[in-house]
């Protein structure tokens, strides 16, 4: 199943796609794609009703209507840094012993098609298109991996934005350069982990202006999302809803020579299958 929110900020209706530009409507059955809908057992609760949907051909058009991020605000968005093989290497630094953590501002997250903001006095916003997990119940101190991955909810595509500048000239913390309005798009839907039970080997791309600028797979993660699920229970409570970006391959505009980053006009697409797409405008602050 993949998991939707359709209509304008902040007043988006859950909805499951339904394929071939469709969605259906099932704000009748649950308040919001949150932290109730996945501790309550998540997409098992829509199953037989939105096959009958489907079946009675109940299905509406998304033409015209915008996407929001497929998960309500999470409680946290957790961000592991060089955890590819191939971006790690680009940039010149060792592979991680242990999974690098940052995090995000929960009021970054936007809708697959919103605009990019850049921050006020942006030198260096750069690009990182990732799988991002979603976290389906509570949890702490898992005792492996297996129990790890049966927690996860499902996938969705993300686009790590990052301004660069100020992740490590203003103090080296690197949430400063993650936390920006609008720096975390999502969607456009969640595939539940039973539509996509090996995310060993998803194609992750992203192109800024129609060049293609990262090409990549996660087959070079250096530590898997079940992993990261169960290592983050180590040091703290997932809560249900919670999403984690788990990284980025090669091709950042940070390791690119010369370096480039984003300005205003620069459309971004990205994209990773079966997770959809994105198609982003760079604006400036207003």
């Amino acid at each position: 199943m993949r998991l939707m929110r359709v209509g304008r900020a902040g007043a988006e209706i859950p909805a499951v796609y339904a394929g071939k530009d469709q969605y259906i409507d099932v704000s009748d059955l649950v308040e919001d794609f949150d932290a109730a809908f996945f501790e309550a057992g998540g997409s098992a609760l829509l199953a037989d009703p939105v096959a009958e949907r489907l079946a009675a051909g109940a299905s509406r058009p998304l033409a015209g209507q915008r996407v929001g991020a497929p998960v309500a605000r999470p409680h946290q968005i957790l961000c592991i840094g060089l955890n590819y093989t191939d971006h790690a290497q680009a940039t010149g630094q060792s592979l991680p012993e242990e999974p690098v953590l940052a995090t995000k501002a929960p009021n970054t997250l936007t809708g697959p098609e919103d605009p990019l903001v850049l921050p006020r006095g942006s030198t260096r916003t750069d690009w990182e298109v990732e799988l991002g997990v979603v976290v389906g119940r509570r949890v702490s101190y898992l005792p492996d991996e297996r129990a790890a991955e049966e927690a996860i909810a499902g996938y969705v595509l993300v686009n790590d934005v990052t301004e660069r500048f100020l992740q490590f000239e203003r103090g080296g913390q690197w949430s400063k350069g993650k936390s920006a309005a609008t720096f975390n798009p999502c969607g456009p839907y969640l595939v539940t982990r039973d539509e996509l039970p090996d995310v060993s080997d998803v194609g992750l791309w992203l192109e800024v202006n129609g060049q293609r600028r990262q090409h990549g797979s996660t087959r070079n993660m250096v530590f898997s999302p079940a992993h990261l699920v169960y290592y983050l229970s180590q040091f703290m409570v997932l809560e249900p809803g919670d999403l984690i970006n788990t990284g980025t391959p090669a091709g950042t505009g940070m390791s690119s020579d010369p370096p480039s980053y984003l300005a205003p006009g620069d459309v971004v697409e990205l994209g990773g299958d079966p997770l959809g797409t994105q198609r982003h405008t760079v604006v400036a602050s207003p």
